[in-house]
């Protein structure tokens, strides 16, 4: 009897232990099937974020009379879009938002490095609205400063509200005056933003999502990294408006092509 009695307990333990096993293993794959859920919608709200910062160029440089002179952008070291930064005041007002920036590099344009803009503020103000940021970065120093993964405008770079209008003068001093200009959209209007006092960081969350890794921000910058499937429509846009200027002629050189001088 006793001998039954084991067996029995030996046998229900044994059909326990596979419940549990099964249930366990359950429970794993559903974990699973969260996580890489989660996954897909994180990489595609970046998707749709660098979708968007390919139509913010576009829609900004559509309209010759109000966009980023084509010099400028012929001359950049390196481009940041911000599409929908939020920003919130209550009298003093502050900005946060998401995008991405690419540097120019010997093979062309980079794959594009998740950033993030955080701080600032745009003097005595009320309510909340989200804006558009372009930042041009038109100095070797100031993409130094950018590759360093953290930097403040107006204080480690310096910046200043760009000029506006595709055919601007490009005899300006405004290359002498800053190492970022920076512009905004808002409700329409395209003009040239104060944006010193931001903070301009490299979004580590999303280029692990992007990159399937963690990667260093300078080596995205500097082209060691080859671009996402994501990235084909805004590279597109910035290699389209940076080239804009030298394909219609605008572009200025020292030296003019023509014919050698006669002694």
């Amino acid at each position: 009897m006793v001998l039954l009695l084991r067996r029995h307990a030996r046998q229900y333990l044994l059909a326990l232990l596979a419940v549990v096993l099964v249930l366990g293993t359950t429970s794993w794959a559903a974990d699973d099937n969260v996580k890489d859920n989660d996954n897909d919608k994180d990489r595609s709200d970046i998707a749709k974020r660098i979708q968007a910062s390919a139509n913010v160029l576009d829609e900004i440089m559509g309209t010759p009379d109000k966009a980023i002179p084509d010099k400028i952008m012929s001359d950049s070291k390196c481009i940041a879009v911000i599409p929908s930064m939020i920003k919130i005041a209550v009298g003093f007002g502050g900005n946060h938002g998401k995008g991405v920036a690419t540097c120019k590099t010997d093979h062309g344009w980079s794959a594009p490095a998740p950033i993030t803009i955080t701080g600032g503020s745009w003097g005595l103000q009320l309510g909340g609205q989200a804006v558009d940021i372009v930042m041009v970065i038109t100095s070797d120093k100031g993409m130094q400063h950018l590759l360093s993964s953290k930097f403040k405008l107006g204080a480690d770079a310096s910046a200043a509200a760009g000029p506006v209008g595709r055919e601007a003068d490009a005899g300006t001093d405004w290359k002498m005056k800053a190492e970022v200009l920076t512009y905004s959209r808002a409700r329409g209007i395209f003009a040239g933003i104060d944006l010193n006092g931001s903070a301009i960081t490299q979004d580590k969350d999303e280029t692990r999502i992007l990159y399937g890794k963690m990667i260093d921000f300078a080596d995205i910058l500097n082209g060691k990294v080859p671009p996402p499937r994501e990235s084909g429509p805004f590279l597109a846009a910035v290699r389209k408006y940076s080239t804009q200027a030298r394909e219609q002629g605008q572009v200025e050189h020292p030296n003019p092509p023509g014919p050698p001088p006669t002694n």
